[in-house]
């Protein structure tokens, strides 16, 4: 990640003991950028300003506006990074769910999602993969490493889409972790990867939204070190995700669709 995302602030820490000192701390940026779709303005968001395109196709593609990149006539950023411009063949009705019955989600960026009904909860990934409990430690081993944004910082999430192999497809960070997920998918499409096999690790929370984001681009496992909802194992067991939480420390919690998990 560039140094250009982070900002040195001046703030004075205060200890324990009643002592005080000045320091420099550093600190993501964040900026507001806006998505375009077919000239008109649909949504603005809060993110780090970077894979911007990606994080706009993988958003549209986890709302179902479009199913495919090949929708996709035109992409691109300007205004130093502000705006994304597409042009795509849409689903129009599920472009208008997005400005209406809208859920809050649970995402650390007030996540807003209209599309919880209809083709979502028709989906099933039935995905025959199966992933060796070594191959998982290794790559959690690789996705708790490299984290120099979040060691400055402490403030992004991180989202990693791997191959069964332990091999990665994607790395995407962002202040939201519904930001980071679509960004990573985002990417992973655009360069055209089959995820019917690929395992995401997210670094936050799997809640509802999780699951289903993860099922729209057919993504068999996601895995977690933090916790989840109980909303986001029911959603998991029905749609054919396997579903971990808890993974660190040489555990995990395997909370669905545990056969595509083979222990060595």
């Amino acid at each position: 990640m560039k140094n250009k995302y982070i900002a040195k602030i001046p703030f004075m820490r205060i200890e324990r003991d009643g002592g005080y000192r000045e320091k420099i701390d550093e600190v993501i940026c964040e900026e507001r950028i806006a998505l375009y779709l077919n000239g008109n303005k649909i949504l603005s968001t809060m993110s780090i300003p970077e894979d911007q395109d990606a994080h706009a196709v993988g958003f549209l593609l986890s709302e179902a506006v479009i199913e495919s990149v090949d929708d996709i006539k035109h992409l691109e950023v300007v205004e130093s990074g502000l705006r994304v411009n597409i042009d795509a063949q849409i689903k129009e009705e599920n472009l208008k769910n997005l400005y209406h019955e809208k859920t809050l989600t649970s995402g650390c960026c007030v996540g807003v999602t209209g599309n919880f009904e209809g083709k979502i909860v028709e989906k099933f990934v039935a995905s025959q993969v199966r992933v060796k409990i070594g191959v998982l430690w290794e790559i959690l081993r690789n996705f708790y490493e490299n984290n120099e944004l979040f060691n400055q910082t402490g403030c992004v999430h991180k989202a990693v889409l791997m191959h069964k192999d332990g091999s990665k497809i994607a790395i995407a960070f962002d202040v939201g972790r519904h930001n980071a997920v679509d960004k990573v998918v985002g990417k992973a499409r655009l360069a055209r990867e089959n995820l019917d096999s690929a395992i995401l690790c997210v670094s936050g929370r799997l809640s509802l939204e999780m699951v289903i984001k993860s099922a729209m681009h057919d993504i068999p496992i996601v895995v977690s070190r933090a916790a989840t909802t109980q909303l986001a194992i029911q959603a998991a067991q029905k749609l054919g995700i396997t579903l971990i939480g808890f993974a660190r420390e040489g555990r995990c919690n395997v909370y669905t669709h545990q056969s595509r998990i083979v222990m060595d």
